[in-house]
C-alpha cells in the first residue's frame, strides 16, 4: 500500500503519505489520522478545532508525529475491525506478522472523557517482530516548544496550558523533545501505548494489557451497538455502513455539532492555493448529514443537531449576512478568523496552511433551504418540532421571502464576487415549500398566502432566467450560460420532475461538459472565474448527485455503472476526501462528510430503483 512511488520525500528522510493512505479513529470529540505505515500524522487535542499535536501530514519536519512500526522491511495492510471505527494496521515481515490496533475509547465516565485517551495496542500474531516507536508531539501546530519528563514507564510532554502523558508497557527513553523505544514481540505477546491529556483532576494512569483488552472490547461493542440501529439492508451495505460510521466520527458529542471534515488545508490540488480549514459546522453540510442519517434510521444524531441549532442559531441575531451564518464553531461560536501558518510547508509542499475560515462572513442563501428541509424531515421521520422551533422556522422563512432575490456567494463559496446563483434561488424555494408542507401537515399557524406567492415567484424566476435557450440547459447563474453541477439538485429537491424535457436536456448538457468517466466537476473555473488560481479535481458529492439524478430520470443502468465506478475511487478503507484528481488520487480535506452523506443517499435511492 502506498509504495515508494507514491511517497514524497522531504529533507531528513521523512516522507508524506498520500492523503488516501490513511484511516480514521476518534472519540466523538476529536480524531486521529493513522497512515498505512503506522504513523499518526494528524491529531488535534482535545477537540476537532483545537491546535494540532501531531500534524506531519501538513509538515513532515515540523508538524509532529507518533510513529509505531516494524523495524524490519514490511508490507502493510489496513482494515477496520468489522462494523467499528477500530483501525488495524498489519505488518507482514520475513519473520512474522504483527498488528497495531488503534482506537479511542468511548462510553467512559465524564472524567474519563476529559482524558481523550488514544490507545495503540501492538500484537504479534505469528513468528516474532522487532518494533520501534517515536512519539514526537509538536504543540500548537508546531509553533510552541515543550518539555518532556520521563519517570519509569510514563512520559509527560508539557507546554503552556497543555500536557500529554504517554504510558507504555515497554521501556522508553528520551530523545531531545521526543520519546522513543525499541522492543521485540513473539507470537501471542503484546505491548500497549496510551496517550492521555492530563491536568486538573486527570492524572497520568498507565494502561495495562488487561485494561487495553477491556477497552478494546468496550469500544468494539460501542460501535456495533450504534451501527445496529441502521435500517439499511441494501446491496452496498459495507460502503453505506462505513460512510455512516465515518459521519458519526465527525459529530461532536458535547454539543451535537457535525464538522464538514476533521482536517485543515489538505490541498484540493497539489501545489495549489485551494487549502481550507473544514473543522467547523457548515449549516448546509450538517443539515445534509441529518438527512443521510435519518434515512438510515439514526434519529439520535439528528436530535442532537437540532438541539445545537436551537441553542446556538438564533434567527433574531440580525447580522448583515442574515439571521444565519453559513458556519459556526463546534461550540456554536460565530467568530472564526482565518490566518495562515507560514512556518508549516503544507502537505507535500502545498502552502498555505490555513486555520479559521473567512468564508464564515459570506452570504449563501442556499443554507436556509438545507436547514429547513432537514427540520421538515426531522419533524416527519423523527419527532414533531416544538412550538418555539416552529416560531424560529417562521422567522427564517419570512426573512427568505424578503431577501431571496439578492446576489450571493453561492454554495461553492466563490471568492470572485456575488452573483444571482440558480442553486441559491432553488434552495430558497425549498425553504418556503418545506415550511408550507409542515404548516399544512400539522395545521401550524403561518402566513401561507404570502409564503405561496413568494414560492411561486421564485419558481417562475428560475424557469425564466435560470434557463438558457442557447445551452438548452439550466445554468449556474441568471442570464448566463455557464453550467454548474449544483443544478443536479433540482430534481432531488422535487423542484422539477426528473423526466421533464428541460431537465433531461440539462442532464445531457452536464454529462457532455462536466462529467469525466462518471466523475463530475463542479463547474469550469475558466468560464466562471471564482477568484482563485489553478484548477481542481472532480467533486465527489456532485458525482453522487449525478448518480441520483440519473436514477430519478430512469437511467438506472447508467446510474448503477457510475455508482460502481465511483466506489472504485474510495481508499482501501472505503473513505473519500472532497475531490478526486486527474490521476484518481484523493484530494482535499479527508474524510469529507459531504461525500459520504451523498454516497448514502445515492445508494439508498439506487437500491430502491433496482427493487
Amino acid at each position: 500500500m502506498g509504495g515508494p512511488a507514491a511517497d514524497h520525500d522531504v529533507p531528513g528522510g521523512l516522507r508524506y503519505l498520500p492523503i488516501a493512505e490513511h484511516g480514521l479513529i476518534g472519540d466523538l470529540r476529536s480524531v486521529a489520522l493513522v497512515g498505512t505505515d503506522g504513523t499518526i500524522d494528524w491529531y488535534c487535542c482535545p477537540a476537532f478545532d483545537a491546535p494540532s499535536v501531531f500534524a506531519s501530514v501538513l509538515d513532515a519536519e515540523r508538524g509532529g508525529r507518533f510513529e509505531l512500526a516494524a523495524t524490519v522491511p514490511a508490507r502493510t495492510k489496513q482494515f477496520y475491525f468489522p462494523d467499528t471505527n477500530v483501525l488495524i494496521t498489519r505488518f507482514f515481515t520475513e519473520d512474522g506478522v504483527g498488528e497495531v490496533q488503534d482506537f479511542m475509547p468511548l462510553d467512559g465516565e465524564p472524567a474519563e472523557a476529559e482524558r481523550h485517551r488514544l490507545i495503540r495496542r501492538v500484537v504479534c500474531v505469528r513468528g516474532s517482530i522487532p518494533f520501534r516507536t517515536r512519539v514526537a508531539p509538536r504543540f500548537d501546530y508546531g509553533a510552541r516548544p515543550h518539555t518532556v519528563r520521563l519517570t519509569g514507564d510514563t512520559a509527560v510532554f508539557e507546554t503552556d496550558g497543555m500536557a500529554l502523558a504517554l504510558t507504555a508497557t515497554v521501556p522508553l527513553e528520551t530523545a531531545g523533545p521526543d520519546v522513543r523505544g525499541d522492543f521485540k514481540l513473539s507470537e501471542g505477546e503484546s505491548a500497549v501505548f496510551a496517550l492521555d491529556k492530563v491536568g486538573g483532576d486527570v492524572t497520568p494512569r498507565r494502561c495495562a494489557r488487561t485494561e487495553a483488552e477491556e477497552q478494546f472490547a468496550a469500544t468494539v461493542a460501542y460501535w456495533r451497538r450504534w451501527l445496529s440501529a441502521s435500517r439499511y439492508k441494501g446491496r452496498w451495505r459495507e460502503m453505506v455502513h462505513r460512510s455512516a460510521l465515518t459521519l458519526k466520527l465527525l459529530t461532536y458529542a458535547p454539543t451535537g455539532a457535525i464538522v464538514a471534515a476533521p482536517t485543515t488545508s489538505l490541498p484540493e490540488r497539489l501545489g495549489g492555493e485551494r487549502n481550507w480549514d473544514y473543522r467547523y459546522v457548515w449549516v448546509r453540510d450538517a443539515a445534509f448529514c441529518v438527512y443521510a442519517l435519518l434515512r438510515l434510521g439514526f434519529t439520535g444524531e439528528a436530535e442532537a443537531f437540532m438541539r445545537f441549532v436551537t441553542r446556538h442559531i438564533s434567527p433574531g441575531d440580525g447580522k448583515v449576512s442574515g439571521p444565519l451564518q453559513i458556519m459556526y464553531g463546534i461550540d456554536g461560536r460565530t467568530e472564526l478568523p482565518e490566518r495562515t501558518l507560514d512556518h508549516l510547508e503544507g502537505h507535500q509542499g502545498s502552502a498555505p496552511v490555513r486555520v479559521g475560515n473567512a468564508a464564515a462572513d459570506q452570504l449563501q442563501l442556499d443554507i436556509y433551504g438545507a436547514l429547513i428541509d432537514s427540520i421538515y424531515l426531522y419533524d416527519k421521520w423523527a419527532q414533531p418540532i416544538s412550538s418555539d422551533q416552529w416560531d424560529d422556522v417562521c422567522a427564517l422563512v419570512d426573512w427568505v421571502c424578503a431577501h431571496w432575490d439578492q446576489p450571493d456567494e453561492g454554495i461553492w463559496e466563490t471568492r470572485g464576487g456575488r452573483k444571482n446563483f440558480l442553486y441559491s434561488r432553488l434552495m430558497c424555494w425549498v425553504a418556503i415549500e418545506r415550511a408550507i408542507r409542515m404548516a399544512n401537515r400539522r395545521g401550524l399557524p403561518a402566513d401561507l398566502r404570502h409564503w405561496r406567492e413568494c414560492r411561486d415567484t421564485i419558481y417562475r424566476r428560475i424557469m425564466s432566467r435560470g434557463w438558457s435557450e442557447a445551452r438548452q440547459a439550466f445554468v449556474q447563474h441568471e442570464d448566463g450560460d455557464v453550467l454548474d453541477a449544483a443544478v443536479l439538485m433540482m430534481p432531488l429537491t422535487k423542484f422539477i420532475a426528473p423526466t421533464d424535457p428541460k431537465w433531461l436536456s440539462t442532464l445531457d448538457a452536464l454529462t457532455e461538459e462536466l462529467v469525466s468517466d462518471s466523475l463530475v466537476y463542479r463547474y469550469d473555473p475558466q468560464s466562471s472565474p471564482d477568484g482563485l488560481h489553478g484548477d481542481e479535481g472532480t467533486f465527489s458529492i456532485c458525482s453522487f448527485w449525478y448518480v441520483e439524478a440519473m436514477v430519478h430520470a430512469g437511467r438506472i443502468d447508467e446510474a448503477r455503472l457510475a455508482f460502481e465506478k465511483m466506489l472504485t475511487y474510495a481508499n482501501h478503507l472505503g473513505l473519500f476526501a472532497e475531490e478526486i484528481s486527474h490521476t484518481g488520487q484523493q484530494q482535499g480535506n479527508f474524510p469529507q462528510a459531504f461525500t459520504h452523506l451523498a454516497l448514502i443517499s445515492a445508494a439508498f435511492n439506487l437500491d430502491r430503483a433496482l427493487g
